[in-house]
C-alpha cells in the first residue's frame, strides 16, 4: 500500500470516527449527561470557578516540586494544550466548511463539554498516584486501573495518547510552526525546528518545576496577545460585530441564507463542523487534561473541577470566539480559502501587513505551548507503563519528532493524528460513565466541608 491509498484508508476512517455517529454523539452526550447529573455545575458555580482561577492568577506563583503544582498551574498547563492550533486554523475550517453556523454548534458542544471536563479533573484528583521516584502523577490510565479496574483499557488508552500527542500531536505543532514562520518571514523549517526542539528539551529536562513556570508565563501572555489584535481589528470593524453574530446564529439553521450562498454548507454540517472542531480544541472528554489537574495542590477534588470548568470556557468563549468574529467581521469568508490561511488573511484586513507576522507569532505561543502541555500529559503514560526511568528516552524521542515535524509536510501525519486522539476517546468515556458517581459525591463533600468564605484551593 502507497502512502497515498494509507492516507486515505485513515481519513476514511476519521470521518467515520469523527463523523455524527461515532464520537460526536457520545462526546456531546457525555457532556449532556453529567451537565444534568452535575445539576449544571457549569453554570451554578460559574462564578466560584471563576473567582478561583482570577483570584490566583500569578506569572510567578511557588515552584511545582514532588508534591505537585499549583492549581493555576496545573490549569495553565492545561489551558497549554488545549489553546492551539486548533483555535487559530480549527475554527477557520470550522467556518469555511460549515458555515458561521458552526461556531453556534461549537458553543453548544463546550457547554456540555464543561461538565465533562470538571468530571475528568475531579476523577484524576481522587486517583493520583506517585511514581518510583515519589513524584506525584495520575491521568486516566490511573483512574481506569484504580477505579474501573481495568488495566487492559488503561494500557490501551496510555499507548494512543502517547503516539497521539507526545510524538505524533507534537509533529503536527512543530510543522505549523515552521510553515507559518516560513511564509511569514522566510525563516527555513529546518532552523525553526532546531530551535524549537532545543527549546523544547530545555523545559522537557527541568521536569514538572520548569514546566509548570513556562506554563503559568506563557498562557496568560499570549491569550493577552492575540486578544489585543483581535480587540484592534473588531475596533475597526465594529459596525460589522451585530452582522456576524447574526450570521452565527442564522447560519446555525439555515447556512445559506447566512451567507447568500457563499458556503454550500447545510445544517448537518454546520452541525458536524462545529461540535467536531470545537470538541478537538477544548479537548474535553478526550483524557487529555486530567494528567494536569491530577497534580494540582488543593484541599477538595470538587475544587479542581471547578478550575477545570474554565479551562473550557477561556478556550472557546474567549479565544476561539475571537477568531471567529475576526474573520466574520472583516469579511474574508469566500468559500475557497480554509484553515489558517482564512485566519491570516483575516487578520492582514484588520492589521495591514502586519496581520500574517501577527498570526506566525501567536502561532508560535498557542502550537508550542501545545507541544510542553501534550509532552507533559504524554510523559504521565511512559511513567504508567514503564515507569518513570522510561522517562529519558522518551524525552529525546519527542526532542526528535518536532525537529522531524517541523520539515514533514505529510498528510498522513495530520490524519494519524486524528486518528490517535479519537481512539484514546473512547476508554476515556467508558471511565467517566463508570466512575462519574464519584465525581457527584465529591462535590456533595467538598459543599458540605467547605468553610464559607475560606475557599482556598491549596491547603
Amino acid at each position: 500500500m502507497d502512502m497515498d491509498s494509507l492516507t486515505s484508508l485513515v481519513a476514511n476512517i476519521n470521518s467515520v470516527l469523527w463523523g455524527p455517529f461515532c464520537l460526536i454523539p457520545l462526546l456531546v452526550g457525555t457532556g449532556l449527561y453529567f451537565t444534568v447529573r452535575m445539576r449544571f455545575i457549569q453554570i451554578r458555580r460559574f462564578g466560584r470557578a471563576f473567582k478561583y482561577v482570577f483570584a490566583n492568577v500569578s506569572l510567578f506563583g511557588s515552584k511545582a516540586d514532588q508534591s505537585g503544582m499549583s492549581s493555576f498551574q496545573s490549569l495553565a498547563t492545561a489551558i497549554a494544550a488545549q489553546i492551539g492550533t486548533g483555535n487559530l486554523a480549527g475554527v477557520a475550517t470550522a467556518i469555511a466548511m460549515g458555515g458561521p453556523g458552526a461556531i453556534f454548534w461549537m458553543w453548544i458542544a463546550a457547554f456540555f463539554g464543561m461538565a465533562t471536563i470538571c468530571v475528568e479533573a475531579v476523577l484524576a484528583q481522587l486517583y493520583k498516584d506517585t511514581d518510583s521516584n515519589g513524584n506525584v502523577t495520575g491521568g486516566p490510565a490511573f483512574y481506569i486501573t484504580n477505579g474501573l479496574r481495568c488495566k487492559p483499557l488503561a494500557v490501551f488508552f496510555a499507548l494512543a495518547i502517547i503516539a497521539a500527542l507526545g510524538f505524533i500531536g507534537n509533529m503536527v505543532q512543530a510543522n505549523s510552526i515552521a510553515s507559518a514562520f516560513d511564509s511569514a518571514f522566510g525563516i527555513p523549517a529546518p532552523v525553526i525546528g532546531f530551535v524549537l526542539a532545543i527549546i523544547a528539551a530545555f523545559i522537557f529536562l527541568g521536569g514538572i518545576g520548569r514546566i509548570a513556570s513556562t506554563t503559568e508565563k506563557i498562557v496568560p501572555l499570549m491569550a493577552v496577545l492575540y486578544l489585543i489584535g483581535g480587540f484592534t481589528v473588531l475596533g475597526v470593524f465594529a459596525d460589522q460585530i451585530l452582522p456576524a453574530l447574526k450570521m452565527i446564529f442564522v447560519g446555525a439553521f439555515n447556512p445559506e441564507a447566512a451567507t447568500g450562498g457563499v458556503i454550500g454548507a447545510t445544517v448537518k454540517e454546520a452541525i458536524r463542523y462545529g461540535v467536531a472542531r470545537g470538541l478537538f480544541s477544548n479537548e474535553a472528554g478526550m483524557g487529555s487534561t486530567p494528567h494536569a489537574h491530577a497534580v494540582a495542590k488543593v484541599k477538595y477534588p470538587a475544587q479542581q473541577g471547578l478550575v477545570a470548568i474554565m479551562g473550557v470556557f477561556i478556550d472557546t468563549f474567549i479565544v476561539l470566539n475571537m477568531t471567529a468574529l475576526v474573520i466574520l467581521t472583516t469579511g474574508v469568508l469566500d468559500g475557497k480559502t480554509t484553515g489558517i490561511q482564512l485566519t491570516q488573511h483575516a487578520f492582514q484586513v484588520g492589521l495591514g501587513p502586519m496581520g500574517y507576522g501577527f498570526v506566525a507569532v501567536c502561532l508560535l505561543f498557542f502550537a508550542f505551548s501545545t507541544i510542553i502541555g501534550w509532552y507533559f500529559f504524554a510523559e504521565q503514560n511512559v511513567k504508567f507503563l514503564f515507569g518513570a526511568k522510561a522517562v529519558p528516552m522518551y524525552q529525546i524521542i519527542v526532542v526528535l519528532f518536532i525537529f522531524a515535524g517541523s520539515m514533514l509536510q505529510v498528510n498522513l501525519v495530520w490524519e494519524l493524528a486524528d486518528l490517535f486522539n479519537g481512539l484514546m476517546v473512547l476508554p476515556n468515556l467508558i471511565a467517566l460513565i463508570g466512575l462519574g458517581k464519584l465525581a457527584s459525591k465529591a462535590f456533595e463533600e467538598y459543599e458540605k466541608n467547605r468553610v464559607p468564605g475560606e475557599d482556598r484551593l491549596t491547603e
